[in-house]
């Protein structure tokens, strides 16, 4: 049976021009790039150039591209790096009620520092106001950190105007741009952004590979300490066949960006359509419009999302309940809480998530078999 891939949030499989990019770089052009001699420098030439690359995608300039080996790793240096360097200037940041785990995690660890997090409260769509974040802001306000769009929802933030008002007050913004970059225009300028953290794996180049832009002349502290590598923001040996791949995968995205959200566009509203037309007491998270393109996030009433998520597996569909780093957990997600759902529609919760090798006849098929799934689920408890 060929197996139905619908998890794209998750994690993308790596373009095919992405890992030929990387090849060179696991055998022949292997040298540190931190070493004088030829090999390092060819490696270093890499490195730079692929620096250049992703800056590029978002208007940025090459030497305020920040390689890391994760968004988590970018998410904590962004929030705990400028916190501990302007401590003194204040300790007040403001976040979401609906960030990635890492982000509340980081936040909490400050929290526990002696820094007081203030946790914005969304609409039901998912949107943070920012009139509520311009409110939120004290005269001990140094950050605000807001995701760009929801890796559960798929809401995309008002990051402009938000940005704005940070630049106003002279408050760092740093955004989550992780399920966003590369698949929506951002322009770091335009948007007012001081910081954002983006991830290769989740725009089909490999896991290992991540960075986090930092604007120039923005205060921050580094939090891994040692030979000094990416300015002294973070020390490690690149990791530089993933850094390439990461490169070649944004060059892909701005070639290729406007026609495959167009194409992946009308497939999410067709399966979106499909679902609430086919199955009773489905019901959509996320705003309707103001969305990515290729996140379709739903409950139903009376379905375990677990089940359904195994259900589907049976029958050669993987999909998801809701952010990847969350799914082994048995609590519903904070961020369907958050938007208003109660614990028992949180649970009942299924996310699909569109990607580039995603087909119509895919789509069809998982419309086709859902109410059946969802039916039987529901007879099994009763209802």
């Amino acid at each position: 049976m060929k197996r139905i891939y619908l998890d794209y949030a998750a994690t993308t499989p790596v373009d095919p021009r992405v890992f030929r990019a990387m090849l060179p770089y696991f055998s022949k052009k292997f040298g540190n790039t931190m070493s004088l001699h030829s090999f390092g420098q060819e490696a270093k030439l890499a490195l730079e150039k692929s620096r250049e690359e992703i800056a590029g995608l978002i208007g940025a300039r090459s030497e305020e591209i920040i390689f890391t080996s994760s968004a988590t790793e970018s998410n904590n240096l962004a929030l705990k790096g400028i916190a501990l360097a302007n401590k003194d200037r204040g300790k007040h940041i403001i976040i979401s009620s609906i960030e990635h785990p890492c982000i509340m995690e980081s936040a909490g660890w400050l929290e526990a520092q002696g820094f007081e997090v203030s946790k914005l409260k969304v609409d039901k769509y998912g949107r943070v106001s920012p009139g509520d974040v311009k409110a939120a802001m004290k005269k001990g306000t140094i950050l605000v950190s807001i995701i760009h769009a929801s890796n559960e929802i798929g809401t995309i933030q008002p990051i402009q105007e938000i940005g704005r008002i940070c630049r106003e007050k002279g408050v760092y913004f740093h955004t989550d741009a992780v399920q966003s970059f590369g698949k929506i225009p951002i322009n770091v300028n335009k948007t007012n952004v001081d910081l954002l953290s983006a991830s290769s794996h989740k725009m089909y180049g490999p896991k290992g590979a991540a960075c986090l832009y930092v604007r120039k002349g923005t205060k921050i502290e580094p939090i891994l300490h040692g030979g000094g590598q990416e300015s002294g923001l973070r020390s490690s040996t690149v990791n530089l066949p993933a850094i390439v791949g990461f490169a070649e995968a944004c060059e892909t995205a701005k070639r290729e960006m406007k026609r495959e959200n167009e194409r992946i566009a009308k497939l999410r509203d067709k399966l979106i359509k499909g679902v609430l037309t086919k199955i009773k007491g489905a019901h959509l998270n996320g705003h309707p419009k103001n969305r990515l393109a290729n996140n379709a996030n739903f409950w139903f009433q009376f379905v375990e999302g677990e089940s359904m998520v195994i259900q589907l597996d049976l029958m050669g569909i993987a999909a998801s309940t809701g952010s990847a780093c969350s799914s082994a957990k048995l609590e519903p997600s904070h961020v369907l809480l958050a938007i208003g759902l109660k614990h028992q529609e949180a649970h009942g919760s299924l996310r699909i998530t569109l990607g580039k090798w995603t087909t119509e006849r895919e789509i069809n098929y998982l419309i086709k078999v859902l109410p059946g799934i969802v039916k039987r689920l529901r007879e099994i408890s009763g209802n």
